[in-house]
């Protein structure tokens, strides 16, 4: 069977197969997303916190993933849930955290002061101006915060095959276990073609939300 023969008889199962590596992705991001921006305001109101929170989320960035997988199932499995989405939708948050919030905090911390001191002469609390000032200009530098983990995570979930999520990881494991060639070859080639075009469409959003004022002539 050719690779073309393959992909048009299993189509069905692929497209499946696509959604569900989406939507585990898009759960998990966005729930990064959620927790992750709230605690880079976090940062900035409260400095000390920085280094410390910065700190954990890049040793946990640094756990190879099949580690980082092996580590939930125990953890999971205390509620019947060692296997499958939630586990896989845990470990790729933890992943997404720290460019989140990293970014967050540069984009907030390097707002100009001139700014910052025009909001405070018109009386602005530190959260109206976080609100209507420092959040709207730092919406682009996030979001590249956003586009690193979203590329990033669509390749680690493909390893949480291996605990039962599912998503094109799937693929790729059946592909090893039956030493069939087509099968790998389209897991693979569907799971950089996704970080591709999601990074393509996030980079679009990125240039779409910077004020003019900041695009590079």
């Amino acid at each position: 069977m050719t690779f073309f023969n393959y992909l048009f008889s299993a189509w069905p199962e692929i497209l499946h197969l696509t959604i569900q590596h989406l939507m585990l992705v898009g759960i998990a991001v966005g729930l990064a997303i959620l927790i992750g921006v709230p605690l880079g305001i976090v940062m900035i109101r409260h400095r000390w916190l920085a280094s410390p929170m910065m700190g954990v989320a890049t040793v946990i960035l640094t756990l190879p993933s099949i580690a980082l997988f092996g580590l939930m199932i125990p953890l999971f499995s205390r509620f019947g849930q060692g296997l499958g989405p939630l586990p896989a939708i845990t470990a790729v948050f933890l992943y997404s955290l720290l460019p989140i919030m990293r970014n967050t905090y540069l984009a907030l911390d390097g707002i100009e002061h001139g700014i910052k001191e025009a909001g405070i002469g018109i009386g602005m609390t530190f959260w109206q101006r976080l609100r209507l000032v420092d959040l709207p200009l730092s919406v682009p530098v996030i979001l590249g915060g956003v586009r690193t983990a979203v590329v990033m995570n669509i390749g680690v979930m493909a390893v949480a095959a291996i605990i039962g999520a599912g998503g094109l990881g799937v693929l790729i494991l059946h592909a090893i276990s039956q030493s069939n060639m087509q099968k790998l070859v389209v897991g693979a080639v569907l799971i950089s073609l996704l970080a591709i075009v999601a990074d393509l469409l996030l980079q679009w959003l990125q240039r779409l939300l910077t004020p003019k004022g900041m695009q590079k002539s």
